[in-house]
């Protein structure tokens, strides 16, 4: 009988990716991937371990799926990812309902893994985290047939207090432009629009590799790709924000006008515990230069409540920050004391309940600034990728370029009946808090 796998991804797109590739392997090997978890026979949970929060949903999931052992088909639960890379053993001693375990630098040995465990061995393969990124691997992908996310680099150096990365996925390190355009032209056989470029840290991607930020000249090739109609870039580190980089988007139209920079916090004494690059007022130089030399350019950034140390003080100069830069798009996020991180063993860590509250109120003040912000949209005429028909209202339903997969806001369309993947002209008549809305139009 072969065997049935459902695939389990927790966590960022890096992880789906990583997912999609197994998938990729599992299928080559004669496996069936199935979707409902009740039919799998063997299931593959990939963990996310960056904060308490995922931690906790990860581990859960595994708990979760361990009961189809007794209700389902289940024969054997293998668990990869983050969590894997950084709590191997704890996993292995404390869940006994684990069958086998990947690390991420070993993933590209799931089948190995997998045959072991069904023949009731445990098997463990977790050693250097660097996952070689260059070698041609089959990849299955689990996103609509029109859009894909490629890795251009993996792990990171930027040693910032609070992350646990570096131990999860090591080092930074490029993949090669030759390999990621090979990628890209494969996925736009496909039938692949969007690709959004990701990386822990993107801005950086080339100076290990080429001794240069290369990502403007990556960007360009990107977009000369036939098929490709947008090309979206995510995770730009503000540090190794180039010049050259804000010219590049300015400059080609299939570089989506979308930034989405992580910038954690405003105030000088909490990006200095926090060990990130640069201070506010170069953020706030940064930010003015990139909405001058690109107007139409929408800004996301993630922010961190409740760093250790964050007084009352800090954090209303926080708020202040953001009403005064107004980001389009903006996540929060409670600090989350990661063990073997500096920042964990830093005086002065702020209450829950404190971290939750202003969490809470930045957000407020989020959709303040984001009902404002959209409505200059109102009146525009934009390209609009659609996604999918909803038959009860009668209205179709894409993104903009303004607009990242499954993270941001949605555009409600009438007036026309476009084909799904499409990208439809729609003229924008009303905005909302964080979504917008409007007709089709002919090209």
């Amino acid at each position: 009988m072969t065997e049935k796998i459902k695939m389990v991804t927790l966590g960022c797109e890096k992880n789906l990716v990583d997912s999609e590739i197994m998938s990729g392997l599992v299928s080559q090997r004669g496996y069936e991937l199935v979707e409902r978890k009740e039919d799998a026979t063997v299931i593959i949970v990939n963990t996310c371990g960056f904060i308490d929060a995922a931690k906790e949903e990860s581990v859960n999931t595994i708990l979760e799926m361990a009961e189809l052992k007794e209700t389902g088909a289940l024969k054997a639960l293998i668990v990869s990812g983050c969590l894997t890379q950084r709590y191997k053993e704890q996993l292995m001693q404390e869940m006994p309902e684990i069958d086998g375990i990947v690390g991420t630098g070993d993933f590209d040995k799931i089948n190995d893994i997998v045959d072991e465990a069904l023949r009731g061995k445990k098997p463990v393969a977790v050693g250097n985290p660097v996952f070689n990124y260059e070698q041609a691997l089959p990849r299955k992908l689990s996103t609509p047939r029109y859009t894909a996310y490629v890795k251009i680099a993996e792990g990171c150096d930027n040693a910032c207090t609070f992350c646990s990365i570096p131990i999860m996925r090591g080092a930074f390190r490029s993949r090669s432009i030759e390999s990621i355009l090979g990628e890209v032209e494969q996925l736009a056989k496909q039938g692949v629009k969007e690709v959004s470029l990701i990386a822990q840290d993107s801005t950086n991607y080339g100076t290990d590799l080429y001794d240069s930020f290369m990502l403007p000249t990556l960007l360009n090739r990107v977009s000369e790709v036939e098929g490709i109609e947008w090309v979206r870039l995510h995770y730009a580190y503000p540090g190794f924000f180039t010049d050259e980089l804000i010219e590049t988007i300015a400059s080609n139209p299939k570089i989506c006008k979308y930034i989405d920079m992580p910038l954690q916090h405003s105030e000088d004494s909490i990006l200095k515990r926090m060990r990130r690059p640069g201070r506010g007022r170069d953020v706030r130089e940064l930010v003015a230069k990139i909405r001058a030399k690109v107007p139409d350019a929408v800004l996301r950034t993630s922010i961190i409540v409740g760093f250790p140390g964050e007084t009352e003080e800090d954090f209303e100069a926080l708020v202040r920050f953001v009403r005064e830069l107004k980001f389009d798009r903006l996540g929060v996020f409670t600090y989350s004391q990661e063990e073997d991180t500096p920042a964990a063993r830093l005086p002065n860590q702020v209450p829950e309940d404190v971290k939750e509250y202003r969490a809470s109120r930045l957000m407020e003040v989020q959709r303040e600034v984001s009902k404002e912000a959209n409505g200059r949209f109102v009146g525009q005429t934009m390209d609009v990728l659609i996604e999918r028909y909803d038959g009860r209202n009668d209205v179709f339903i894409g993104r903009s370029q303004y607009d990242a997969p499954e993270i941001d806001g949605e555009v409600f369309v009438t007036g026309c009946t476009p084909e799904i993947g499409q990208l439809q002209k729609v003229r924008i008549t009303h905005s909302l808090d964080y979504d917008l809305s409007g007709v089709g139009v002919s090209a």
